[in-house]
């Protein structure tokens, strides 16, 4: 027989009578959207290592004190932490993030990749490359949403309860995004090929 997979609900309340380990199996958990979802964000593996631990230094001082009250809510609650310190993060920076590949993570490593020859795999990345290029052209809300979406692989639920608005919002953030994507490469007079 398996054993029943506990809810994040269930593992909450399970820290906080004392059972230290049901926090570990939440972390382990969500670790990958989490920090994936910081990292894109910040652009940096070292500065979003850095907010990923101060988002659950946050949630466990939360959860010890008694305050957690988001009942079902666990992951998007931490992405809502965790982007509130990176909006921090570029208001004591002043700069605002560009989305980029680093030499030790890259975004197309992250997405499943398909049977496929090599020439389709460069042609992949290189749309990617542009593609990547165009979304750093974007205002910050509608850039978030965009990485939220297509590289954290979130649902505009999750990306509104993470950002802190409506889902109405996310939905016209996107939108708007969308619109400007298609500005930016008409006036660039580029073609994508799909």
């Amino acid at each position: 027989m398996h054993k029943p997979v506990l809810t994040d609900q269930q593992l909450v309340e399970m820290y906080q009578q004392g059972n230290e380990n049901c926090l570990t199996i939440l972390i382990e958990r969500h670790q990958k959207r989490i920090f994936s979802a910081i990292l894109f964000l910040v652009n940096d593996r070292e500065t979003a290592e850095d907010i990923f631990q101060d988002t659950f230094v946050k949630v466990i001082n939360t959860l010890k004190r008694g305050t957690y009250n988001e009942e079902g809510k666990f992951l998007p609650w931490v992405l809502r932490i965790g982007h509130n310190l990176v909006i921090d993060h570029f208001r004591r920076n002043q700069r605002m993030p560009l989305v980029r590949d680093k030499e030790d993570y890259s975004i197309i490593e992250s997405l499943k990749l398909t049977d496929e020859n090599v020439q389709d795999k460069m042609m992949r990345e290189q749309i990617y490359k542009e593609v990547r290029l165009l979304v750093e052209e974007l205002p910050f809300e509608q850039k978030e949403v965009v990485i939220l979406r297509h590289f954290a692989d979130m649902s505009f639920k999750e990306i509104a309860d993470a950002t802190g608005v409506s889902i109405n919002t996310a939905l016209g953030r996107m939108r708007y995004a969308l619109i400007n994507l298609r500005k930016i490469v008409e006036t660039k007079k580029l073609v994508l090929v799909s």
